[in-house]
């Protein structure tokens, strides 16, 4: 059974995946909060809409490019806030490239907004034992 914050993150990853499949770089800032910190494919922190906007807009023009989220985890942190963890299947060109992401999601003027987005490689840096 879905729940609310199930709800909220699927109609943002719907909206963000078709601004991605067009490479819109305004559509895709617009689902951003005014005070976004965002970490994408790069190691340059983007901060607000107008960072998330010159992020999309660097990003090289592909032929095709597409997204599919898979192993969505959500969890309401209060009324206003919504944690999300998955991965995110990207094709740029038939290319496979896989990132966890997360987000953080907040209700901003009665709408709502990523405030958080973070992309890390899918690979162990890390070797743990036990």
């Amino acid at each position: 059974m879905a729940s609310a914050s199930d709800d909220i993150a699927a109609g943002i990853i719907a909206k963000w995946s078709a601004a991605f499949a067009r490479l819109d770089a305004d559509a895709l800032s617009w689902l951003y909060s005014k005070h976004a910190l965002f970490y994408g494919s790069n190691p340059t922190l983007y901060r607000g809409r107008d960072g998330v906007k010159s992020y999309f807009a660097g990003l090289p023009r592909w032929n095709s490019q597409s997204v599919r989220f898979t192993d969505v985890s959500t969890d309401a942190a209060g009324t206003d806030v919504v944690n999300m963890a998955g991965t995110a299947n990207f094709s740029v060109d038939d290319a496979p490239l896989i990132v966890k992401i997360t987000w953080v999601i907040v209700r901003e003027d009665d709408d709502w907004k990523i405030v958080s987005h973070h992309v890390s490689s899918k690979a162990p840096l890390i070797d743990q034992v036990g």
